[in-house]
């Protein structure tokens, strides 16, 4: 997740990572202000059947494999992992483990 904030913001952006503890879970923001990603994206993004990539601003290469992988190790974990996004404003990874 990290990464990938790096790999979709743009030289000079910000990318903020955070820790919030609940009673239940301790959730994991990893947030930037890079290009988002687009809401035709946002459903496929973690879905292995779903093969994409996207080339970053600086056109780095990509399998389309990290976010999967994320997916795969929280969800062995109890967890769950999710997306906001908004196309030029940036992302909010979050993942939840529990406690």
């Amino acid at each position: 997740m990290i990464s990938n904030a790096l790999k979709f913001t743009n030289n000079g952006g910000k990318i903020k990572i955070s820790a919030n503890k609940t009673i239940s879970d301790v959730i994991i923001t990893v947030s930037d202000n890079g290009i988002g990603v687009k809401p035709e994206v946002l459903n496929v993004l973690f879905d292995i059947t779903k093969k994409m990539t996207t080339p970053g601003t600086e056109n780095e290469k990509g399998t389309g494999l990290g976010l999967i992988l994320c997916k795969d190790f929280v969800e062995k974990h109890n967890g769950k992992i999710w997306l906001k996004s908004e196309v030029g404003s940036g992302s909010d990874f979050k993942f939840s483990i529990p406690n």
